[in-house]
C-alpha cells in the first residue's frame, strides 16, 4: 500500500567543516572583516540561545539563595546550642560565666602592662589670690636693686631703706637685723646656704656678712668704687656685683678675701647668680648685655647682646643645669631661655611689660615672672611650649622682686607699692619632698593659717 510519507527531518551532526550560513559573495573580498555583515547572520537563533543562557543563569542564583536547607538549618542551631531562628552573632546576651576555678594561660599576657601605666596627671589649681600681705613701708622703688631673699632657714629677709628686716615665716615674728647711718641705705641681700649667714650691700662701696642668729656683723668687705647693687653667694665664694660695671669674688675665709675681679660689663651690673653646681656664673647690666663666667677662667665665656634693655631677672633652671632664663626691661620685656654651654637662645617670649625677675618651679616645668608696667602682674608660664598657666593681680606698682620658701611651693613678692605678698602658685611638691622639706613645710604651713593677714613688718 502506497501512501505519501513526509520525508524525515534532518537532524544536524557534527561535522569537521563548519556549517556555513550563506555562500560567499562575490564582493567579499571587497568588505571590512572588521565590520559584520549581518545579512549573513541568523538573528532568531542567536536571541533564542541568549535568552536560554539567562534562564539558567537565573534558576542557578535561586538553588544558591535557598541554601542551606530546614534540615541543614536545624542540626546548626542544634551544635551551637541557640535556637533555630536566632542571630549567630547577634550579642544581646553577655557572655557566660567560666566555671569555678578556671584560670586562663592568657591572663599573664594581658595584664603584663598593668602596673607600668602612668596615673593620668591632675589638674594642678593655681590660687588667684595671695595667701599672705605684709606692709613693707620704705621699700625702695629701684630696678636695679636687689632688696628680697628667702634663706633655707624659713627667714625671709627684706631691706627696707636703711633698715634690714627678718620675717620668720615658721612663727610670724619679726626681727631687725641692722640700721645704717647718715645717708647711707641697703642696696641687696642675699642669704649664705647655710642659712645663717647673710650678706648685704650697701649704697657706699662696700658689703657686710651678718650673722643673722646673733643678729651681728661679722666682717666687713671692700674693693669697689660705688654701690653693691647684687651679691650671690658659692659655697665660701661671695660675688658682688656693682655700679662700677665689676665683679668681685670674695673668699671670706681668708684675711685678702679679693680672690678675682671680673670685667666685661660697661654699666652697672644689676643681675648676678651663680649656677646650682657653682661652675657658672650669670650677670646682667644695664648694657643691656647677658654673660656666662666660667668659675676658672677670667674672662666670660659668652657675652649675649640679644636683650634691648637692662639684664636684672636670671634664674637658673633646677631640672637642667646649662639652662638659664634672662629678663628684659622696659625696651626689651622679653623672657629668653640660653644654652648656656653653647651660648645659643633656646627660646623667646614677648611678656608685654618689663621683667622684673624670675623664679623656677621645682616641683613642675613652669617659671614664674614678675612684671612692671602696665599690670604690675605675676604669670606662671609653661615650658617649654611658654603657654600661660596663670596670671596673679593684686599690686598695684611694679612686682620688682621674687624670693622662693625653701620647700618650693609658695613665692613672696615685693612691689613698690611697699606690700610684700605670699603666693603658693608652685604646688605642694609632696611626691619629690624629702622628710626635711616636709618639715619644713610643715612649719611654713603656719604662714597661711590665717587667709590674706595683713602685718605690718614694722
Amino acid at each position: 500500500m502506497s501512501s505519501s510519507i513526509a520525508s524525515p527531518m534532518r537532524v544536524p551532526t557534527s561535522s569537521a567543516t563548519p556549517q556555513k550560513f550563506a555562500a560567499p559573495s562575490r564582493t567579499s573580498s571587497k568588505m571590512d572583516r572588521f565590520i559584520p555583515n549581518r545579512s549573513a547572520s541568523n538573528l532568531d537563533s542567536s536571541q533564542y540561545n541568549i535568552a536560554l543562557e539567562m534562564r539558567d543563569v537565573e534558576n542557578t542564583q535561586q538553588n544558591v539563595a535557598s541554601s542551606p536547607s530546614k534540615e541543614y538549618k536545624k542540626q546548626l542551631a542544634a551544635n551551637l546550642g541557640t535556637d533555630a531562628s536566632a542571630r549567630v552573632l547577634a550579642f544581646k546576651q553577655k557572655a557566660p560565666a567560666p566555671p569555678e576555678g578556671h584560670s586562663s594561660h592568657l591572663a599573664a599576657l594581658y595584664s603584663a602592662n598593668a602596673t607600668d601605666m602612668k596615673p593620668s596627671k591632675k589638674f594642678r589649681a593655681v590660687p588667684s589670690q595671695p595667701d599672705r600681705i605684709l606692709d613693707a613701708p620704705d621699700l625702695v622703688d629701684d630696678y636695679y636693686l636687689n632688696l628680697m631673699d628667702w634663706g633655707s632657714s624659713n627667714k625671709v629677709a627684706i631691706a627696707l631703706s636703711q633698715t634690714v628686716y627678718l620675717w620668720n615665716a615658721s612663727g610670724g615674728d619679726i626681727q631687725q637685723l641692722l640700721a645704717t647711718e647718715n645717708d647711707s641705705y641697703v642696696t641687696s641681700v642675699n642669704w649664705a646656704g647655710d642659712g645663717r649667714h647673710i650678706a648685704v650691700g650697701f649704697s657706699g662701696n662696700n658689703c657686710q656678712i651678718w650673722d643673722a642668729e646673733r643678729l651681728r656683723p661679722i666682717r666687713n668687705l671692700g674693693g669697689h668704687s660705688s654701690r653693691v647693687s647684687s651679691l650671690s653667694w658659692n659655697n665660701h665664694t661671695l660675688s658682688s656685683g656693682s655700679r662700677d660695671s665689676t665683679i668681685i669674688h670674695h673668699d671670706v675665709r681668708v684675711r685678702d678675701h679679693i680672690v678675682k675681679t671680673l670685667r666685661g660689663h660697661q654699666q652697672e651690673v644689676c643681675g648676678l647668680k651663680w649656677s646650682p653646681s657653682g661652675s657658672q656664673l650669670a650677670s646682667g647690666g644695664n648694657d643691656n648685655m647677658l654673660m656666662i663666667w666660667d668659675a676658672r677662667h677670667d674672662g666670660p665665656t659668652h657675652t649675649l647682646t640679644d636683650h634691648q634693655a637692662a639684664v636684672k631677672a636670671l634664674a637658673w633652671c633646677p631640672f637642667q643645669s646649662n639652662l638659664l632664663a634672662s629678663g628684659g626691661g622696659t625696651a626689651d620685656r622679653s623672657i629668653k631661655f640660653w644654652n648656656t654651654t653653647t651660648g645659643v637662645c633656646l627660646n623667646s617670649i614677648d611678656t608685654g611689660s618689663q621683667v622684673c625677675a624670675l623664679q623656677w618651679n621645682r616641683h613642675e616645668k613652669e617659671i614664674l615672672s614678675s612684671h612692671g608696667f602696665s599690670q604690675n602682674q605675676l604669670c606662671l608660664w609653661k615650658y617649654p611650649s611658654l603657654a600661660k598657666v596663670a596670671e596673679m593681680n593684686g599690686h598695684t606698682s611694679r612686682v620688682l622682686h621674687l624670693a622662693q620658701s625653701p620647700d618650693g611651693t609658695t613665692v613672696a613678692s615685693a612691689a613698690a607699692d611697699e606690700t610684700l605678698r605670699f603666693w603658693k602658685c608652685f604646688g605642694d611638691g609632696s611626691s619629690s619632698r624629702s622628710s626635711q622639706g616636709k618639715s619644713v613645710a610643715k612649719a611654713a604651713s603656719g604662714m597661711s593659717s590665717s587667709l590674706l593677714r595683713t602685718v605690718n613688718i614694722r
